[in-house]
């Protein structure tokens, strides 16, 4: 118990620290939100990393998707390294940081107005943000309470205020740039953290191939007749995994608080760099994760009276002290990474695209600062009591809470953004079809899971189907609404797309004549 103290608090003082280290770039608003648009190619990769992976993902998500689908969920962790994370930096990376720069855009919400030359669209996203980020938010404390109360015996409660403080103070002090820092050592805790788990676990079930010879005599007959299925390959239901592949991974895309880190890209070999660290930071921790996961089975879990959240714990409960201890620490970095981008990415969002135009269109770079620190304090606080409710209440799963403000923000946003950095023609119906479109069918998806006042097709019942449904749905739907709405305004789109074109002089050893 006092090895496992120790270590929170030598990581609690490292995390404090860095937030008071990183007080110097917070003296403007780019700097608050965006580092000053300086930061590194490793500081950029791990922050996208620690911000694409939480205790979602490693208590709920891996717990719940490797009871389905058994060693088959590997496949979402390797569709999140190689579409969430490698095709994303190579799609999206280049193009958000020269477009976002020529427009002078700090935001998604800010991005939406000066391409599409519409302050309404900024509005009705910051909005959508301020929405569906909370529940997501919420759901990132829930993965601590298991692992807490078997690691120290303490109250859930006092789990969250802990957490959702640190987080806070931190964040406040230091902005973005604390939130990289921070994330590239928390980072590096969940590389070394869960490559030590896995070896740990499976061998106290005899080694990889004793797990999987366990694993292969276990089944089901309420999800496959198959034998040895959740060992298999591809696993009992390939349709579903692959939209859960789909919603985890594409979904990253359409994310403010992920697409925000490229608008901080420092230089040229940032993203070269960053897309490779990236790529191999998600292959080892979600790949892990769902690894891990896969074996949940073996646990003889009761799913139905404990839940999905407890399969990963009981996997862990037999670790030594030591790595019991740097379990929590792994799953503490991975949510206060987390929350701490999505808080920073609500705050600025609301500031600068809501409060700002509508309520204090004179407000000076100080005070934006100063409402930036303060809405962070209520949006902190509104996540920790939202958890603290959640969870006494039992109303919903980890991975259904994630699904929903995922599918509902990548659906609105990933197509708009997407296709705003590449094609010319689109317009703003398009934009705002897709808007109703992905938060009207989670919101439905929601109520009918809720209350059950209509039912969804069955194919559509689970938020992760349906989130994958509104992402994909995005995607045509806009360039189909384009095709016959009114057209943008040519000159200004030209004026915008210009810093493609330009021209720029690199050394020899950067380029062949």
């Amino acid at each position: 118990m006092v090895l496992k103290v120790i270590m929170l608090v030598v990581f609690f003082a490292i995390m404090l620290g860095v937030g008071f280290y990183s007080r110097k770039h917070t003296k403007d608003v780019n700097g608050f939100v965006l580092g000053g648009r300086s930061v590194g190619p490793w500081l950029t990769a791990f922050a996208y990393g620690t911000s694409y992976f939480s205790a979602v993902i490693f208590i709920g998500y891996a717990g719940q998707f490797g009871w389905k689908y058994g060693i088959a969920s590997t496949w979402i962790g390797i569709g999140n390294a190689l579409l969430g994370s490698l095709v994303a930096w190579v799609v999206l990376g280049r193009r958000t940081r020269l477009l976002t720069q020529e427009l002078d855009t700090r935001t998604m919400p800010e991005f939406f107005e000066k391409r599409y030359s519409s302050k309404s669209l900024k509005l009705f996203s910051s909005i959508i943000i301020f929405i569906f980020l909370i529940p997501y938010t919420a759901s990132l404390y829930n993965g601590l309470s298991r692992l807490f109360g078997m690691a120290f015996n303490v109250d859930y409660k006092i789990c969250v205020i802990v957490m959702a403080a640190l987080t806070g103070i931190y964040v406040i002090v230091g902005g973005y740039m604390a939130t990289a820092i921070n994330d590239f050592i928390q980072g590096l805790i969940m590389l070394v953290g869960i490559v030590a788990v896995i070896y740990a676990v499976l061998n106290n079930y005899g080694g990889l191939t004793g797990a999987l010879d366990s694993l292969a005599r276990i089944n089901d007959p309420a999800v496959s007749d198959t034998p040895g299925v959740f060992a298999s390959f591809l696993g009992p239901d390939v349709f579903n995994l692959f939209c859960v592949v789909v919603l985890t991974s594409l979904g990253t895309w359409g994310l403010p608080q992920m697409v925000q880190k490229f608008y901080a890209i420092k230089d040229e070999r940032s993203i070269k760099t960053g897309t490779v660290v990236s790529t191999l930071f998600a292959t080892i921790v979600a790949g892990g994760c769902y690894f891990l996961g896969g074996f949940g089975r073996l646990t003889g879990t009761d799913v139905a009276t404990e839940g999905f959240d407890a399969i990963i714990p009981h996997l862990l409960e037999k670790l030594p002290a030591a790595l019991m201890g740097l379990v929590v620490i792994l799953v503490l970095s991975a949510s206060m990474s987390t929350l701490s981008s999505l808080v920073l990415t609500s705050s600025s969002t609301l500031t600068i695209d809501f409060i700002k135009p509508v309520i204090a269109p004179k407000m000076d770079e100080k005070k934006q600062i100063l409402i930036m620190r303060i809405m962070l304090v209520m949006f902190v606080a509104v996540s920790a009591v939202i958890a603290i409710v959640q969870y006494s209440s039992r109303i919903t799963f980890i991975a259904q809470l994630m699904g929903v403000s995922w599918g509902a923000i990548a659906g609105a946003f990933l197509a708009p953004f997407l296709y705003g950095l590449y094609w010319k023609k689109t317009t703003v119906a398009a934009c705002w079809t897709c808007f109703v479109w992905g938060t009207g069918i989670m919101t439905l998806n929601f109520i009918s899971n809720t209350w059950g006042l209509f039912k969804f097709p069955a194919m559509m019942q689970s938020p992760i189907n349906c989130g994958a449904v509104a992402m994909v749905g995005g995607l045509i739907i806009v360039p189909i609404v384009s095709l016959f709405t009114k057209k943008p305004d040519q000159k200004k789109v030209e004026e915008a797309f210009s810093c493609y074109e330009e021209t720029v002089t690199v050394a020899h050893r950067k380029a062949l004549d």
